[in-house]
């Protein structure tokens, strides 16, 4: 039984703060921007550099921040920063430059989505979706997305990310919402795990620079190659690493696909609404299914396929104009008809507004 005393309520930004200091988090370094301001505000509030020696820096600019998480993380340390969409948009260079220097920076971003293009609006949108699974930085490169829809999975993810990330010595992302972030739920906090010393960090990352040892010995990080062949070669190595982490660390949750003769695709707080919006369809004897991508990358292509020979068409529902609808109609390669329905500028959408596209879409 867990231990009562560490069930909390509070917000999914607040939830994230906790989460890294409980992990062991070395450093984090951020940039205050809404919605995800109280990140860095429950650090400062907390203190962990006076409990667990963890460094906790508001740096001057996201560019700044994001270079401190890669300087962090080339030493072999746990760290982290966060952001919200605008920020996260100037943090693109850092984030290449950490995946091709193959660093486990966790988290190359905690994105609590904001409206956009541009600095947008503050209410919460999905419409990072394109950024954070396709590389929104310069290269052939991804990261591994993680995509909450609770304030538990918040708490969870980080985790989780930063264990993916020294697995395959790639940065990760969690890509919450502004709903998410926002929202307040009762949360189990994990126990506290010690910060490793520098004999375990050394011993766990033996590329890691120390800045010590002689100038034959010593470990270089850096993303630059002059030589194309052994460029070639860098690239090679990376996309065997993307590979392994597709067939390996693919996560999603199923609701009423057995007997589902239409299907629903959401991920994060919108796949809250669209359950909300299946249950009142069942009530009326409409079999709808939802499957919710737990990983927005590695997505669950194959999955979706399975789904999508068993179904008469498939929605998906999204808080931006249309972004996952693109690999989930790559899954199903045109099988079963695909469809999108979308809110923007901050509107988040009902149960009713799910059903009626629904009904507009495939006249059920």
């Amino acid at each position: 039984m867990k231990n009562m005393e560490e069930v909390k309520l509070m917000k999914g930004n607040e939830a994230i703060a906790h989460a890294a200091i409980r992990y062991g988090c070395d450093g984090y370094f951020g940039y205050p921007i809404t919605p995800q301001s109280e990140v860095l505000e429950t650090l400062a509030e907390l203190k962990p550099w006076e409990t667990t020696g963890m460094v906790v820096l508001q740096a001057e600019s996201e560019l700044a921040a994001i270079n401190m998480v890669y300087g962090g993380a080339a030493t072999g340390k746990a760290v982290m920063t966060s952001s919200s969409s605008p920020g996260v948009s100037l943090k693109q260079e850092g984030i290449s430059y950490l995946a091709a220097s193959e660093l486990p920076a966790l988290i190359g971003n905690v994105n609590v989505q904001r409206g956009g293009p541009g600095l947008g609006g503050i209410q919460p949108s999905q419409s990072d979706y394109f950024q954070a699974t396709k590389g929104g930085g310069h290269g052939d490169y991804h990261l591994i997305v993680l995509s909450p829809a609770t304030v538990q999975e918040m708490t969870d993810f980080v985790a989780l990310g930063f264990d993916l990330a020294f697995k395959y010595r790639t940065p990760a992302m969690i890509l919450a919402d502004g709903v998410v972030g926002q929202m307040m739920e009762k949360v189990v906090l994990p126990p506290q795990r010690p910060r490793r010393t520098e004999e375990e960090v050394r011993r766990q990352c033996p590329w890691a620079a120390t800045g010590k040892g002689d100038r034959k010995h010593r470990n270089v990080v850096t993303s630059l190659e002059l030589d194309s062949a052994k460029m070639e070669v860098n690239n090679l190595r990376f996309q065997e690493t993307y590979r392994r982490i597709e067939e390996n660390e693919v996560r999603y949750q199923e609701y009423f696909t057995d007997d589902a003769e239409y299907l629903i695709v959401a991920f994060g707080s919108v796949a809250r609404i669209c359950l909300k919006a299946i249950e009142d369809a069942r009530e009326k004897g409409v079999k709808i299914g939802l499957i919710r991508p737990i990983t927005l990358w590695p997505f669950p292509t194959k999955r979706i396929a399975e789904l999508g020979k068993k179904v008469k068409g498939i929605l998906t529902v999204e808080l931006n104009a249309g972004q996952m609808i693109e690999d989930v109609r790559l899954a199903v390669e045109g099988s079963v008809p695909v469809r999108h329905f979308g809110r923007m500028g901050g509107i988040v959408p009902n149960p009713t507004e799910v059903i009626d596209a629904l009904n507009e879409h495939f006249n059920i």
